[in-house]
């Protein structure tokens, strides 16, 4: 692959890379050259996805994470660079789902802690690091960075018996706003993916309920749930050069729901 698009020599970190719309984006990002690093809890889901990159032309690694432990983080970005020398783009997407089953008076504390923990906190943990490092990079003349969260359109619309994910999505909307205006100067960019209905396992619940597809698919324009590989032309774009310029961006991608 060659031209604006070619990632060949980049290396990109994909949290909660093994299913879903991280294996989606690390997928692209492999098949345009990239190197990936897939961090995820589950070795077994680990080797699978790095399995079905492995004719790309990207070279493939995984390393165990839990990004809710700031040591696990180290110790993944460390190992990272002792392979790969480097690392040019950060997608923090591991997540977990709200399940939308409980009353906002009726939250427990430590649900409230947990959601926060891996879907913020997670997040403050892996952009650490890699922001670190891409600032040291810059220092050194070497002035190029990608950070990319994954949040949802929770963050924009009210979602009854979710205010706890809804929260943590908005607050990342935010972060990313205030790295892309603190970290321009080293070349880094800094941007929010927002997916609206996506097969995936956390959805997998709510999709097979008959009354929700039923109420929320006339609302889709696209007519379909969107697949993680609708990811991919994001993921490509953000991590390539011909989006030096476009940074503190929300990227809605959900079909056209917000729209209509």
């Amino acid at each position: 692959m060659s031209g604006i698009f070619d990632l060949s020599g980049r290396v990109a970190v994909i949290t909660g890379g093994n299913g879903g719309i991280g294996l989606g984006i690390a997928q692209a990002l492999n098949a345009a050259g990239c190197n990936v690093s897939i961090w995820g809890r589950n070795a077994e889901k680990n080797a699978n996805a790095a399995a079905s990159m492995a004719a790309g032309p990207g070279k493939v690694a995984t390393e165990f994470c839990d990004v809710s432990d700031p040591g696990s983080v180290k110790t993944a970005m460390k190992a990272t660079l002792e392979k790969f020398g480097r690392v040019d783009g950060c997608f923090a997407n591991a997540g977990i789902g709200g399940g939308g089953r409980r009353a906002f008076i009726d939250r427990t504390e430590e649900e409230w802690r947990r959601m926060f923990a891996t879907n913020l906190d997670g997040v403050f943990h892996v952009f650490q690091v890699a922001a670190r490092h891409m600032t040291e990079r810059s220092e050194a003349g070497d002035r190029f960075g990608r950070l990319v969260a994954t949040s949802s359109l929770a963050s924009l619309f009210g979602t009854a018996r979710n205010e706890h994910y809804a929260g943590t999505k908005a607050a990342l909307n935010a972060l990313c706003r205030a790295l892309a205006v603190e970290l321009a100067r080293h070349g880094v960019t800094a941007n929010a993916i927002l997916p609206g209905w996506i097969k995936s396992d956390m959805t997998a619940g709510i999709m097979a309920n008959d009354k929700f597809v039923a109420n929320v698919m006339p609302r889709i324009p696209a007519r379909r749930f969107g697949e993680p590989s609708d990811f991919g032309g994001i993921a490509v774009y953000l991590m390539s050069k011909a989006s030096s310029y476009h940074t503190a961006d929300c990227f809605v991608i959900d079909g056209g729901y917000t729209a209509f």
